[in-house]
């Protein structure tokens, strides 16, 4: 299949903490590592590693950082799409505490793909089995119309009513208030809207509840889960499987990259599709 993925990346610091401090206190690092992260660059990898390769249309500074979220991301089998930018690569700091759970500081704005930059090649999507949308502008998102499954993510509801293009799926969130989404918000509204709510599964509209995936080990990171799940949701449609089929092969994607350190180390690979 030929799928790929719009939005941002960014340069990640992670720190594994016990616990993350309150205001005031000093905190032990257990550990710390770094990676490329972010919405784009999570999705890219988790597609890639589901169908052999995945385009990434996306913004990089031509610092340092970009050149080696490009090289790491190329490692991982993602053919990146982007022409450096002025603008310094997006860093981020991120807490992993003992539960798993990451708490994100963002340090710099975000480089979005913009839909008008002539020097990518957007009509690539044209006829792709499956696109995810993770953030861009509305211009960029009618590009990823032309692909025959196109998915996004509630945070970019701006940009998609904006653009008025009617989407295969949604995934949103409902722990996240960045990521809720009600009927009414979209016009067209989305064919059907998943909001996963953790360990509790989700919910379809139209549909109704799904349940998790069983966690194939201990929780060790949740950085990365939402986006993985969003990118199983992708790589299912795209091969044409039912809405509640490709739900459950996103939610098994979702608990197994909370198994590993990072967001890639745990991510579902094309061997656990055979049957």
């Amino acid at each position: 299949m030929r799928v790929a993925v719009v939005g941002h990346v960014e340069w990640v610091e992670f720190v594994r903490v016990a616990a993350v401090p309150l205001p005031g206190q000093i905190a032990h690092a257990l550990e710390t590592w770094e990676e490329p992260g972010g919405g784009g660059a999570v999705a890219a990898a988790q597609l890639a590693r589901l169908s052999g390769a995945c385009s990434l249309f996306t913004a990089l500074g031509s610092d340092e950082l970009g050149r080696r979220t490009r090289a790491e991301l190329s490692r991982l089998a993602v053919e990146i799409r982007a022409i450096p930018e002025t603008e310094p690569t997006r860093r981020a700091f991120t807490y992993v505490d003992d539960t798993g759970e990451r708490t994100i500081t963002v340090l710099n704005e975000k480089l979005r793909p913009r839909g008008g930059d002539s020097r990518l090649p957007w009509r690539e999507l044209a006829g792709m089995d499956g696109v995810f949308f993770v953030s861009g502008d509305a211009e960029a998102l009618h590009h990823c119309r032309t692909a025959r499954v196109l998915v996004a993510t509630a945070r970019e509801l701006p940009t998609i009513q904006e653009a008025g293009v009617e989407l295969d799926a949604l995934v949103g969130s409902g722990e996240d208030e960045g990521e809720l989404y009600h009927p009414g918000d979209l016009v067209p509204p989305p064919k059907v809207a998943v909001t996963t709510a953790g360990g509790l599964g989700g919910w379809l509209q139209p549909g109704g509840p799904f349940r998790p995936a069983p966690l194939p080990g201990q929780v060790v990171d949740t950085y990365g889960a939402g986006d993985s799940f969003a990118a199983g949701l992708t790589f299912a449609l795209a091969r044409g499987d039912g809405v509640e089929d490709a739900v459950a092969l996103a939610a098994r994607c979702g608990a197994a990259v909370m198994t590993g350190r990072g967001p890639y180390a745990g991510q579902l690979g094309a061997e656990a599709l055979a049957p």
